[in-house]
């Protein structure tokens, strides 16, 4: 009993321990994050009074002023936002983690170890998605069986194999239905929650799963298949 506490107790000292070393790590990283943004917030505006003193010194109609400031500031700002994140985004068909903001382009790092320059005004005026800024993501998956297969053995397999994988989060719980009656295959979705971090290594880690187990229980994949009929003359 004496040796169970104190096992316990060690448990918790390192658990604490880990806790205490990851907070501080990420209060840093907040901190740093928080000072970039003050900075930045502050250049913006000595840039936007900047601009408006130009434009009020130019014959301009008044509407095109507030319309150039507003679109100044905006742009900024989301340069600002974007360089204060250091996040895995994807703009412009790219994806990867903003490595450097600089005055015409920003740096990605995409997973593959090349840097992609993005000019900065295709950032401010198209789509960028963040991938980093949620804790948690949605994995889908979509598995085709053959014709004429078990439905609910095949969907308990896939329960067996997502209960396995303790980085899948129960709450939201796993989503598992019929999602189509295709030409070769019947297709079942299937949709977890995850930590951000372990998105890729969730989804190619049950993808092998599903492989794997499916041929150890019989569950066989399709393939595409084309039925000839013949008219005899």
């Amino acid at each position: 009993m004496i040796v169970t506490a104190i096992d316990l107790s060690h448990g918790l000292e390192g658990i604490l321990n880990s806790l205490m070393t990851q907070g501080a790590a990420l209060g840093w990283t907040l901190i740093k994050a928080f000072l970039v943004f003050i900075v930045g917030r502050l250049l913006i505006n000595l840039v936007n009074k900047l601009i408006k003193r130009v434009l009020l010194k130019r014959d301009i109609d008044p509407s095109v002023k507030t319309f150039v400031g507003s679109l100044v500031n905006v742009v900024l700002t989301i340069l600002l936002i974007i360089s204060v994140v250091g996040d895995y985004i994807e703009a412009q068909g790219t994806g990867g983690t903003v490595k450097e903001i600089q005055i015409f382009h920003t740096i990605l790092a995409t997973p593959d170890n090349k840097m992609v320059y993005i000019p900065n005004g295709s950032l401010s005026s198209g789509a960028v998605t963040n991938f980093s800024r949620q804790t948690t993501r949605r994995v889908d998956w979509t598995f085709g069986v053959d014709y004429g297969e078990d439905y609910d053995k095949v969907k308990a397999v896939i329960e067996t194999i997502i209960a396995r994988d303790s980085r899948i989060l129960t709450d939201p719980a796993p989503f598992i239905a019929l999602h189509a009656l295709a030409d070769s295959s019947v297709n079942i979705v299937v949709r977890v929650w995850v930590e951000s971090p372990n998105y890729w290594e969730v989804y190619f880690g049950i993808n092998q799963a599903v492989y794997a187990t499916f041929n150890e229980k019989g569950i066989n994949f399709p393939f595409p298949q084309l039925t000839v009929h013949r008219a005899d003359n």
